[in-house]
């Protein structure tokens, strides 16, 4: 809808993990940095946590775009980690490429999984497991994890395993049940959001992926960034979902330029605060709304009897109301 009018090729905001609109900023560069290099060097477990919305998946699909082009590396990419031990060792062999069958039991599968990487390992070849939204993994499959892990030579692990998730996963990791699967982790990198100048350099970057590079002026104005940042506090989801409605709105508009009034409008509709939150509606407390009913009515109804019975309110008992748990004495 926007790129004619934007002279660009493609959406640059598309929240889909697409390697190919991969931006390298620093953080990103850090955590696949260690990624690679505790692969590569047969380190065993790697693990990388991230809060939500800060582009883990989009990682793990460029490893795995980098391991696709070796042909010194196998994996098996576990993506739904709500299985049970004995599906998720049927998985795991499967995407190796190995035959399993549904009579298999798990002695059998184990003792396949163990020939297969120790094969591999032998012929200096390396194996890997990757495991995406690893914090859903329960005790039992992490503890699975733990005993693959023990497939090793006496100076090399044989089978590398990547654990990425939310911070929940470190949790886990961390707690007193999982200590032997947690002295076994030999690299950990933690995705943080972007900064105000990683997000500058990320628009820019995706929208040059997009063909928008050859501009005069920039496609969003310097202020329009910083406030990108403010209500997106640096997610790149969050940044891709209000700079693509922004473009949309600008289009709308037919303005050659996203200012930052149009990104706050995008971020109102949003129901987004300047820490990137979800705006709390204040919603109407029917409780005491209910209360204040009842004390009306009972006013109401106390002058009708002073009125009707010609008596003084001094030879009246206060009425007291109940209404959603509270007392109120008239």
């Amino acid at each position: 809808m926007y790129k004619s009018f934007y002279n660009l090729t493609r959406n640059p905001f598309d929240i889909t993990p697409d390697p190919t609109c991969f931006v390298a900023t620093v953080r990103h560069n850090e955590a696949l940095a260690a990624l690679y290099y505790g692969i590569r060097r047969h380190k065993g477990v790697v693990v990388v946590t991230g809060e939500v919305g800060t582009g883990k998946t989009l990682m793990v699909r460029c490893l795995l775009q980098l391991f696709k082009e070796s042909s010194e590396i196998a994996y098996a990419y576990l993506f739904n980690c709500r299985l049970s031990a004995m599906e998720f060792l049927h998985y795991t062999a499967s995407d190796f490429g190995l035959k399993v069958s549904e009579q298999q039991n798990k002695s059998s599968l184990l003792l396949d999984l163990s020939r297969y990487v120790t094969s591999r390992g032998l012929q200096g070849l390396t194996t890997v497991l990757v495991v995406d939204e690893a914090h859903n993994l329960s005790m039992e499959l992490l503890e699975e994890i733990r005993l693959l892990s023990n497939l090793e030579t006496n100076d090399d692990k044989l089978l590398q395993i990547v654990l990425v998730g939310q911070p929940e996963l470190d949790l886990k990791l961390d707690s007193f049940e999982l200590r032997p699967l947690k002295q076994r982790i030999a690299l950990r990198a933690h995705l943080a959001p972007l900064d105000e100048q990683d997000t500058d350099r990320y628009i820019q970057e995706r929208l040059a992926i997009a063909g928008g590079g050859f501009r005069d002026e920039p496609l969003f104005s310097p202020d329009a960034v910083k406030t990108i940042h403010r209500y997106s506090r640096g997610f790149p989801r969050l940044i891709n979902t209000i700079c693509e409605n922004s473009l949309i709105t600008g289009y709308a508009q037919q303005v050659s330029e996203i200012t930052s009034e149009i990104v706050s409008g995008v971020a109102s509709d949003f129901h987004l605060t300047q820490n990137g939150s979800k705006i709390a509606h204040n919603a109407p407390n029917h409780v005491d709304q209910d209360l204040e009913r009842a004390r009306s009515f009972s006013l109401d109804l106390y002058a009708a009897t002073q009125k009707a019975n010609g008596a003084g309110s001094e030879l009246n008992p206060p009425i007291t109301v109940e209404a959603g748990g509270h007392e109120s004495d008239i």
